[in-house]
């Protein structure tokens, strides 16, 4: 038998979560309007994440490539979570802290956008990429929770969902990615 008190503190948890984050509106704002101009400038936008945070990577990236509601034209999008040969090599022959630095180094351009996702805020090889992406002049948007940790330094934007529970910051990251792209959607393209 499933426990209905379980399934109802879940069901707080997250309206409590939610409700907090609303307040968080004019940041996902901010994260938009990041979003918007560069992809407006022909720039790209690199999202990188471990774990759930990996999924919501490529998550994210295909609803900007693919389409989020609206018909619209592809937009240039990549989850640097999704090349096994890149992540395993870089891992293997420099560091796993590097796997997503190393892709920025090579991929990102100055005017790109670096799209990082640490529910902690403390993911090293996220933070390395945040570092790699600002010394090439790309702008960064971070979704975190707790606090923000070290990587709510390293961001432009950041969205810091006010939850220690990390279901609930997941849950609320992926409720800001698709207003954001909602947002982007709705632009004219």
């Amino acid at each position: 038998m499933i426990p209905n008190d379980l399934i109802l503190k879940c069901f707080e948890e997250h309206e409590n979560v939610l409700n907090k984050t609303k307040m968080l509106a004019p940041v996902i704002e901010e994260a938009a309007a990041l979003c918007a101009h560069t992809l407006q400038s022909g720039n790209k936008i690199l999202v990188c994440g471990n774990g759930g945070s990996a999924a919501d990577s490529q998550h994210i990236a295909a609803e900007f490539v693919g389409r989020y509601h609206n018909e619209r034209k592809s937009l240039p999008a990549i989850a640097l979570t999704t090349d096994s040969s890149i992540l395993t090599a870089v891992g293997n022959d420099y560091d796993f802290d590097l796997v997503f630095s190393r892709q920025v180094s090579g991929l990102g351009v100055s005017g790109d956008l670096l799209w990082a996702i640490s529910t902690s805020g403390n993911s090293k090889n996220v933070n390395e990429a945040l570092k790699t992406a600002r010394s090439k002049g790309l702008k960064t948007n971070g979704f975190t929770g707790h606090e923000g940790g070290l990587m709510k330094s390293l961001c432009d934007v950041a969205i810091v969902v006010p939850a220690d529970v990390t279901a609930r910051i997941q849950e609320m990251h992926i409720l800001c990615a698709h207003i954001i792209c909602q947002i982007i959607d709705d632009m004219e393209w």
